[in-house]
């Protein structure tokens, strides 16, 4: 694996949270990570003690000689902040992670801005392969967008240039492809917990279908009662949920069975 280096570069996070740690953690390696500022100190200074820069909590202690402030907070606080930043360091390259936020939020308030959006999912827990990690950038400027390009292909070997419309389709199906497919990983595990049975069995199960969405049509390998219009067996995994009193799994059972059944008429 050979990834491309680029100067060090001096960069502050805004953010203290999942994406900002692991973001913080992998930069750290070849960059300077200047300041963590996060509302709760504490939490910026358990991230910074980890990367060697400092914790702030105050916007207006941000220091200005640095190469790129990367905002890693939720979307609804983005403007708001980007107005903020620009108050105190108008030339400054900004950049938020969100998939979701179009870019002109930053570009209404700050014309040196772009998008640093990995697409991946985050907990402190886990560990981030971020070589393979495909990462979306996106600038105002080019030569801005040059620099995002490098910095990403520091961390990745997939790097891609999308624009806002795009980074929110591929937003979207990631919650599709990753959020609710977790819930549905939850409800099956309440359904085995109330028989007493062991979750861990359904683990080969669940890596073998998730190798075969990524390795076919997902449309053509689907299976299930619903996939075969088994009436039967519809019926009686309904009952059972009734039983159980899982009034969500059987909500869920039901509408998606529905939906497989249209999808693959018989």
């Amino acid at each position: 694996m050979i990834l491309k280096r680029i100067s060090s570069m001096r960069i502050t996070l805004i953010g203290a949270g999942r994406v900002a740690h692991h973001l913080a953690m992998a930069l750290s390696a070849h960059h300077e990570i200047v300041q963590i500022f996060s509302r709760s100190l504490t939490k910026a200074q358990a991230l910074a003690q980890n990367v060697q820069a400092q914790a702030v909590n105050d916007l207006s202690l941000l220091e200005c000689n640095i190469d790129l402030v990367i905002i890693a907070i939720s979307d609804s606080a983005i403007a708001a902040t980007i107005e903020t930043v620009h108050a105190y360091m108008p030339d400054v390259l900004c950049v938020h992670t969100s998939g979701s936020t179009d870019m002109a939020v930053l570009n209404q308030h700050h014309a040196r801005c772009g998008v640093f959006y990995p697409l991946q999912t985050f907990s402190f827990e886990s560990h981030i392969a971020w070589h393979n990690t495909p990462l979306l950038i996106e600038a105002a400027h080019r030569d801005d967008q040059q620099t995002l390009l490098k910095l990403a292909q520091s961390l990745s070997e997939r790097v891609y240039v999308y624009e806002s419309s795009q980074r929110l389709s591929l937003h979207l199906a990631a919650v599709f492809a990753c959020n609710f497919s977790n819930y549905c990983y939850d409800l099956a595990k309440q359904v085995v917990d109330a028989r007493g049975v062991d979750f861990a069995l359904l683990a080969p199960l669940m890596l073998e279908t998730a190798h075969k969405a990524t390795q076919h049509e997902p449309h053509t390998v689907q299976t299930g009662p619903a996939r075969r219009h088994d009436v039967g067996i519809l019926n009686m995994h309904q009952a059972l949920l009734a039983q159980l009193q899982q009034t969500d799994s059987a909500q869920v059972y039901r509408l998606f069975s529905e939906l497989i059944q249209q999808r693959h008429p018989q």
